[in-house]
């Protein structure tokens, strides 16, 4: 499941509903190790950086010409067939959605998560999950043992009533179909990279667990230097949104 979201019509809403109403600058962009991060005046956005799968040096098609841009125009490189331009799409869109002044829940969305058995489907590895959950599915693109790799979902997801799905599904163009297979179940999706836009509850996504940066400055560093989601973690805050109960 490596195909951009971009290119199937669920893809196509997902793009356009999260990005209506981008407006401003970019004032700082980053390409980090593991993370990417687009600042603007009013928030700043993050999406994981993809793995590079090449020995040697991989160069970005514009560098040193992303800082300054819209972020309308970061945003339209969802487009590109360049994994690092997806990134920064997705972090300029975050940078719209996920704004210095968002209210929500503080509450990590890991303890949103309920055990249900092989009907809770998580796809991502989060950092002790399977250990406080035992018996749910775990999905992995390099599956340990014990997980399930990508392919499983074609017969986990449409029995799940909980799905826990990572934000990098934005990023690897799984989310349509994930959602696809899904209908029925109550999904969150979690991580740093999530756009905490309510436009996404439209598309069946019922809760989001994302970052909201506090100190741009250090967090600029902790992203250049390689930090992951530890070293993130004391320059923002989490924030989890949910749809309204449907009656």
């Amino acid at each position: 499941m490596t195909t951009h979201a971009s290119e199937s019509i669920g893809g196509r809403r997902l793009h356009d509903c999260l990005l209506s109403g981008m407006s401003g600058n970019a004032e700082q962009v980053i390409v980090g190790l593991n993370w990417t991060l687009v600042a603007a005046r009013g928030g700043a956005g993050m999406a994981q950086t993809p793995a590079r799968g090449t020995a040697g040096c991989r160069s970005l098609p514009r560098p040193g010409s992303y800082s300054g841009q819209p972020l309308a125009a970061l945003a339209a490189l969802w487009q590109s067939e360049n994994v690092f331009e997806h990134a920064i799409a997705v972090a300029a869109i975050n940078a719209r959605w996920n704004r210095f002044d968002l209210e929500g829940s503080p509450r990590n969305g890991l303890e949103l998560i309920e055990n249900r058995g092989e009907r809770t489907v998580v796809i991502g590895r989060f950092p002790g999950v399977a250990e406080r959950h035992p018996g749910i599915a775990v999905v992995e693109r390099e599956p340990r043992p014990g997980e399930y790799p990508e392919s499983a979902i074609e017969t986990l997801l449409p029995k799940a009533e909980f799905v826990a799905v990572t934000a990098s599904t934005i990023i690897n163009g799984s989310l349509p179909r994930i959602l696809t297979l899904c209908k029925d179940a109550f999904v969150l999706m979690i991580g740093p990279s999530t756009p905490l836009s309510p436009a996404l509850f439209d598309l069946g996504i019922a809760a989001l667990s994302g970052f909201v940066a506090a100190d741009i400055g250090r967090l600029a560093r902790a992203v250049s230097e390689g930090g992951a989601v530890a070293a993130l973690r004391p320059f923002g805050r989490y924030v989890t949104i949910q749809r309204e109960s449907r009656h």
